[in-house]
């Protein structure tokens, strides 16, 4: 290792050190992780202007950095599944009588797909605004390379009918679930988790005697997963720190400026669907000042990760102690809102490449019908995109074909994809989390107020 390396990963661990230091002083996790998001991409750009952008040295510091950011996210990932199972038993068991599953699955679902045709109507528009198109996107190796990837995963795309993706969510194989051996493994988690608790409910209506031994077992094991979780989303300043140093010292700024017009458009659009997403809430009597100051960090971690899956143990913590979300309703939004109607990935993105498309192929991308039927084709696929794993890229591989659409442009923009998936990931989690707040207002769920916690 050369002593540049050296010097640069004992700098990033003094960062580290630091905020360990303010932890202790007991700041909240919102400041604790803003802290971590600003350090992190100072010590990123730092490494960027000494060494300049693919430099062996960064590649050698950002191998070591590698291990807090990617190893935080695989601890999150490793509490995924057991804390939507054992929610998702722990909901159904302790479901008050008035509740229904169904109907909060079916609210749920419903306000994930309307805001992700909102979404998907905003994408649309700015495109026009900005006057963007997809001419003049340069070629070169990768995205060559990249082509041809695309255009072989979208004929395997193509292929997967409805009815197939609907069989995906059943849980054959609930142990390999558990593992995530599947792209719908979370669905199917889910699902698995509500069947249990279903059959508890029945086995201590039935047997009484087992009804206190059954909900006392229960309560233990939630009890036990949540100081899991809560144990791993203490380390979130560390992670978001190593993740967004890894971000900025490998963004190119060529590729930037040379795409910064979509850039800027994404962005702008994702800030609208923000705004949606406020007016929403509002009118369930939320006010989204204090709902997006309690919902910062996780959407922060969201930016940094790219992940909506790793966001799921963050994201229902929240809801519950933050939002006053009942655990059953936290559980399935967050859980479906990371696989189901993503508004960033599978409504705002698609709905851009589209647009930017279609006049190449002598579309009118202002003709009312090419609209109504790229909307509806993004509602239905952003279903559907749980089926086949993947994010924007899976969702534009599934839209632009079911329009007679070529999958090249999604190929020309592989070098900002980073860039702009970081805000495309929040606003997928902003979304879920929309959801779950709005399904507990409408059905008049809210917890208890003293489980709310200042942000």
């Amino acid at each position: 290792m050369s002593i540049a390396a050296i010097v640069s990963i004992t700098v990033f661990v003094g960062l580290l050190f630091v905020l360990f230091q303010q932890q202790q002083k007991t700041h909240t996790l919102s400041r604790l992780v803003l802290l971590g998001l600003v350090s992190g991409s100072v010590f990123g750009l730092a490494l960027q202007l000494v060494f300049s952008e693919g430099h062996a040295v960064v590649k050698e510091t950002l191998s070591w950095i590698d291990i807090v950011g990617s190893g935080y996210i695989g601890l999150l990932k490793m509490v995924i599944m057991p804390l939507v199972l054992v929610s998702m038993i722990a909901a159904v068991v302790k479901l008050d009588k008035d509740g229904s599953l169904g109907k909060i699955s079916s609210l749920t679902i419903a306000i994930l797909l309307v805001t992700t045709a909102i979404a998907a109507l905003i994408g649309i528009m700015v495109v026009q605004v900005f006057g963007l198109t997809g001419e003049g996107l340069t070629e070169g190796a990768r995205e060559t390379s990249r082509i041809a990837i695309l255009e072989n995963r979208a004929a395997t795309l193509n292929e997967l009918t409805i009815p197939q993706m609907l069989l995906s969510f059943i849980p054959t194989n609930p142990f390999a679930d558990l593992t995530g051996s599947r792209s719908t493994s979370i669905i199917a988690v889910v699902i698995f988790g509500i069947l249990t608790g279903v059959a508890a409910r029945k086995v201590m209506i039935e047997k009484t005697e087992l009804a206190t031994p059954i909900r006392t077992f229960v309560e233990a094991a939630q009890s036990i997963v949540m100081r899991l979780v809560k144990m791993v989303i203490a380390l979130t300043p560390y992670g978001v720190a190593a993740l967004m140093t890894k971000v900025v010292a490998t963004s190119s700024p060529g590729d930037i400026l040379n795409l910064l017009g979509f850039i800027v458009a994404s962005y702008i659009a994702i800030l609208l669907m923000f705004v949606v997403h406020a007016i929403l809430i509002s009118l369930v009597g939320v006010n989204p000042t204090q709902y997006f100051q309690k919902i910062w960090p996780v959407l922060t971690f969201a930016f940094t990760s790219r992940s909506s899956a790793a966001s799921i143990p963050l994201n229902i913590e929240t809801q519950i102690n933050k939002l006053n979300v009942p655990p059953a309703i936290a559980n399935l939004s967050a859980s479906f809102g990371a696989t189901i109607g993503q508004n960033g990935c599978a409504g705002i993105y698609p709905a851009m490449l589209a647009v930017m498309v279609a006049p190449s192929m002598g579309i009118n991308p202002m003709d009312f019908q090419f609209i109504v039927s790229l909307v509806a084709i993004i509602a239905i696929s952003s279903f559907g995109i749980a089926g086949v794993g993947g994010g924007a890229t899976f969702a534009a591989l599934i839209v632009l074909p079911a329009m007679g659409l070529p999958v090249t442009i999604a190929a020309l923009l592989i070098s900002i994809e980073p860039l702009i998936d970081m805000a495309r990931t929040a606003l997928n989690v902003s979304g879920s989390m929309t959801a779950g707040t709005m399904t507990s207002r409408i059905l008049g769920q809210k917890t208890p107020d003293n489980l709310e916690q200042q942000a």
